[in-house]
This record gives structure tokens, sequence and C-alpha cells, in this order.
């Protein structure tokens, strides 16, 4: 795992995460688990489950969001035939504590095994994917990088390899960004399983150049990238609905 207290500091984790609280009772066919991941702390994934042999998509939200925005989105993923989890940060939704990225990638590598075990208490598929958004795309390449024998494929939206390049332009940290940015370029070119990038054609937060820097650096001899014409940040689905669930849904399939 990378270390990430370079940029554990006040100023740059006021400026990543916008923690919102929320306890909206589950969707029909939805469950939520609480996983333990410090005394006294733990984070909530919400299951939305359409069919027990249907692949998951384990998937780690942007900074503004937290999992049960997902409970109007979840059925076009079933539309996709995909079951989807979505795991929220300290401090998010039903989450207590605050968020670190120490401890986002942390605690994704602490309910990673959780989360399989309930599928299996439950018979549910074992076939699993891992999809980051934003920041999610943080705790997603971790883990794809840690568990290329259990996850099928790995799926990056409006992601990025580092964000020492952010912090450097914004001024918030002063230390060796450099290194730190070598090292999770360095993870990157470690990951072999399956791949899939999209980005919004126009991103202003995340440039398209950074989603293809990642697309070209990671070490997977299968890869694919799709690009929403039109795009932003956070309008992809508005933009390319279609092509947006098309592609995962290929993606899956061919996985």
């Amino acid at each position: 795992m990378i270390n990430y207290s370079l940029i554990d500091q006040p100023d740059v984790l006021s400026y990543f995460f916008y923690p919102r609280k929320d306890n909206t009772p589950c969707p029909e066919n939805a469950f939520d688990l609480a996983v333990p991941v410090e005394q006294n702390i733990s984070v909530s994934c919400r299951f939305y489950l359409s069919d027990g042999k249907l692949p998951w998509i384990l998937y780690f939200h942007g900074n503004g969001e937290i999992a049960n925005d997902y409970d109007d989105i979840a059925p076009l993923y079933h539309e996709a035939g995909l079951n989807l989890v979505v795991a929220d940060y300290r401090g998010y939704g039903a989450s207590q504590g605050s968020p670190t990225f120490t401890d986002m990638v942390k605690d994704a590598h602490r309910l990673f095994p959780v989360v399989r075990a309930t599928l299996a208490e439950k018979n549910l598929s074992n076939k699993m994917y891992v999809m980051g958004r934003s920041l999610g795309s943080i705790p997603a390449l971790e883990l794809a990088y840690a568990y290329p024998e259990v996850l099928r494929g790995l799926i990056v939206e409006s992601g990025f390899t580092s964000f020492a390049h952010m912090i450097r332009n914004l001024e918030l940290i002063q230390g060796d960004t450099e290194t730190f940015n070598n090292k999770c370029i360095e993870l990157v070119t470690k990951i072999t399983i399956p791949a899939l990038i999209i980005h919004g054609e126009y991103d202003q937060l995340v440039s398209l150049k950074q989603g293809m820097f990642l697309f070209r650096n990671l070490g997977s001899s299968e890869k694919n990238m799709l690009i929403i014409p039109g795009a932003d940040h956070n309008d992809i689905l508005y933009f390319g609905q279609e092509k947006y669930f098309k592609v995962i849904g290929e993606f899956v399939e061919t996985t």
C-alpha cells in the first residue's frame, strides 16, 4: 500500500473530502452492511441486488457523494447485467469517523474480504469487479493491484494516477510530491487485470490528459478507454449514459 501521509494534511483533506451524513432507508432488493474498520468506527456499504447469479461491482464513489445517492443509479447497472455494492468513506453516509487518504485506502482493504464473505454467506455470485469514480479511483487502483487473483477487472471513471499533480498546482502542500507521484505510477504499472477507463472529453476537474496518462501506464494487457464526447466531470451520464453502460456491460461479458 502506498504511504498517503504526505497528503493527509488539514488543508488538503478539507479541499478534497466533503463528508455528508445520511441514513436513508434501503430501496427494495438492497441491504446495508456496517464494516468495522477500527475500534468504535465502521464504514457502511449498500448492496443493490438484482440477480444472485450476476457479477458484482464494488464501487468507490466521488468526494461529494454517498452510497445512498446510487439508489436511482443502481437499476442502470442491473440493466447492464450487474449487481452493485457501493462503499462509503469515514464520515460519509452512515459511517463513523473523519476521512483521510490513508484511512480510505486501509478501510478498502479491510472491507474487501468482508464484502466477499457476505456474498458467500448469502450464496451470491463471487465474480467481482472493482470500480472507482474520481476520488474513488484511489482505493479502486489499490485493490486492483493487491487482489489480481480475485478481481475479474478494474473500471475507473473520471480518475487519475496520482493527486500529486493537482496538489502541486494548488500549492496546498510542500513536500516530496515527486517521489509520491512516482510510487503511484509504479503501482499502476503493476496492475495486470483487465481494465476499462471512462472519462469526459471536457473534464475540468480531472483533465482528460490525466485519464489518458492513467490508461497508458496501466500494466494490463487487456484494456480499453471510452471518452464521452461533450462531458465534464459530473455530467458523464447526462452526455453518454447509453455508451457508458453498454461498454461496462460488454467489458464484464468478455472478462
